[in-house]
């Protein structure tokens, strides 16, 4: 049985807006009672509309953003407790994160050998030789020369940029690596090649991922398994082929009705959304999705559904089944 890297049980993350002359404060509740379990190896893909929650939960876990209660335990210990700065770095060096933004994510007054040696000058005793190895090593790992290392960011494409920003995460051999939406702001040929390059550190490496998209073509081609999010809570987990074959969850049906397909003659089922989604600060009661979903029912609008098991792996929060 393959072991869990990561934990999740019961999370929150809710963000108070500031008062101001036109406006009260408000109360938005980004990630709702979150539970999540990320194995050893894997890829682990979060899903989603832009606004549901996607980023924040990988902040939480980054400790970039204050939990409000929950656990999250990384090999089973709780990383919301650590507050002394050795237990910070020790924490640091096991997880690590690519950001969306290659352009804001890189120091543009430092040269890529800086950016790419300060970690290691910073969180190990190792000589200037020995960095000046790994950082060598890692620049290739990601299919750039080491001749780069001598200039700025500004001086490469969005792609070359996000491979160093990979390199950058990988230059203290992590254990687990957050993809936070690694490859939105890429050109489609860019995007194949990052993907790629991402799936060959899993194989070589064994790292674990949790990559964060609401590319479901992306996450199709990248992924071990499929957690789908609406409005800061999971609605459906299951396997990457069962999600893609039998998705449970209106919305994981919808998201993927969404995805472009090149058969005309295609015979998917096609659903389509009512609305918007509604703003974090005014979460509908019930099914959060009751707003806009074309089967519910007045019990969608009072309760909250249960969860219901298909699988071992496969699981959904929906009236439908219950």
């Amino acid at each position: 049985m393959v072991e869990n890297i990561l934990e999740i049980k019961n999370l929150n993350v809710i963000y108070k807006t500031k008062s101001s002359f036109l406006s009260e404060p408000k109360t938005v509740n980004a990630v709702n009672d979150v539970t999540l379990e990320v194995k050893k190896g894997e890829i682990l893909a979060i899903a989603g509309e832009s606004g549901c929650g996607k980023s924040t939960l990988a902040k939480a876990i980054m400790k970039l953003v204050e939990a409000q209660s929950g656990e999250i335990l990384l090999e089973n210990k709780n990383i919301l407790n650590l507050k002394k700065r050795e237990e910070l770095k020790n924490f640091y060096k096991k997880v690590q994160i690519i950001f969306q933004n290659p352009y804001s994510s890189l120091n543009p007054k430092m040269r890529i050998g800086q950016i790419l040696k300060e970690p290691l000058e910073i969180n190990t005793e190792l000589s200037k030789k020995e960095i000046e190895e790994i950082v060598k090593d890692r620049i290739k790992k990601v299919g750039l020369d080491e001749n780069c290392l001598e200039l700025y960011p500004h001086e490469f494409s969005g792609g070359q940029r996000q491979r160093i920003a990979i390199a950058r995460a990988l230059i203290l051999n992590p254990e687990f690596i957050i993809a936070d939406e690694p490859v939105s702001a890429l050109d489609v040929s860019i995007q194949a090649q990052i993907i790629n390059l991402l799936k060959q550190l899993k194989d070589e490496s064994g790292l674990t991922f949790l990559f964060i998209s609401h590319d479901l073509s992306v996450i199709k081609y990248i992924s071990d398994r499929i957690a789908v999010m609406y409005l800061g809570e999971i609605i459906e987990i299951g396997t990457t082929e069962e999600l893609f074959s039998e998705p449970k969850h209106p919305y994981t049906k919808a998201l993927l009705s969404s995805v472009p397909e090149l058969n005309p003659d295609s015979k998917k089922e096609i659903i389509h959304l009512q609305g918007e989604l509604p703003s974090p600060e005014n979460i509908p009661k019930g099914c959060k999705f009751h707003t806009r979903c074309p089967y519910a029912v007045e019990k969608c609008k009072t309760n909250p559904p249960e969860e219901t098991i298909f699988s071992d792996t496969h699981k959904c929060k929906c009236f439908l089944y219950n």
